[in-house]
């Protein structure tokens, strides 16, 4: 999708400030007892409540609302039965269709009393993210996002998840310009352009390279390999002379 007027733009931020909402809830609400498919009724209820569809569901006919991925998990988890502990690090990723318009977003959490590293990985993640952000502006290279993520990660000692990338989204869940590295990719010769909507969400790790499907009877839920603890935060964007206007803000 590309912004080319306020409208447009309104009704973006209109659905991302719904899947804002729906992430910041359902992380209040984390807590040691609660089950994957109670968090996922507490965002399915806000999205209903604001007319919006959960875009994993319409789009990919996933077994429920939103995405929750706890501890081995890092991505695409299945709310279901899963009971939340202390110390467990949940991720959650919401995203949502409303008036044909799409936003996407996730943010990794610790449920008190957590491991002190993955406290630090957390902390750290969200950096990476930010980082990412702050290199997008129309006109910059689009490898600009992944070159700056992987800097960081290095310079803290981490990995990058490298085949879980960002993507175009807006018209659709994941739209043009298709997948965008959120690690160093010099192959990449794209540039961004002015009104570009698009994700930003680096998967930062403790030693985790690849995603692989968790087994055989899950076609979806996705774990680290080798296996290592992994964050994720995601942000729906929109590309300007000045920088990046963030949509997925409570």
């Amino acid at each position: 999708m590309t912004i080319t007027t306020e409208t447009e733009l309104e009704k973006l931020k209109a659905i991302g400030r719904i899947c804002a909402v729906a992430r910041d809830a359902m992380a209040a609400a984390l807590a040691p007892g609660i089950t994957t498919q109670e968090l996922d009724n507490i965002g399915r209820r806000i999205l209903d409540a604001a007319g919006a569809r959960s875009a994993p569901e319409i789009t990919y006919d996933f077994p429920g609302a939103t995405c929750i991925s706890v501890n081995e998990e890092i991505a695409h988890g299945i709310p279901g039965s899963r009971v939340i502990q202390a110390g467990d690090l949940v991720n959650i990723d919401v995203s949502a269709e409303l008036d044909g318009v799409f936003a996407d977003t996730g943010a990794s959490f610790l449920v008190p009393e957590a491991d002190p590293r993955l406290v630090a990985l957390c902390r750290d993640g969200k950096r990476a993210m930010w980082e990412g952000i702050r290199a997008v502006k129309t006109g910059a290279p689009l490898n600009g996002i992944g070159i700056a993520i992987g800097a960081f990660a290095r310079k803290h000692r981490y990995t990058l998840i490298e085949n879980l990338a960002s993507h175009g989204v807006g018209d659709s869940l994941h739209d043009e310009p298709g997948e965008i590295a959120t690690w160093p990719d010099k192959s990449d010769r794209r540039v961004i352009t002015e009104g570009l909507v698009f994700t930003v969400e680096p998967f930062l790790s403790l030693g985790g390279r690849m995603a692989e499907q968790r087994d055989e009877d899950d076609e979806w839920t996705l774990v680290a390999d080798p296996p290592a603890p992994c964050v994720q935060y995601e942000h729906t964007i929109v590309a300007t002379r000045r920088g990046a206007i963030v949509v997925t803000a409570a």
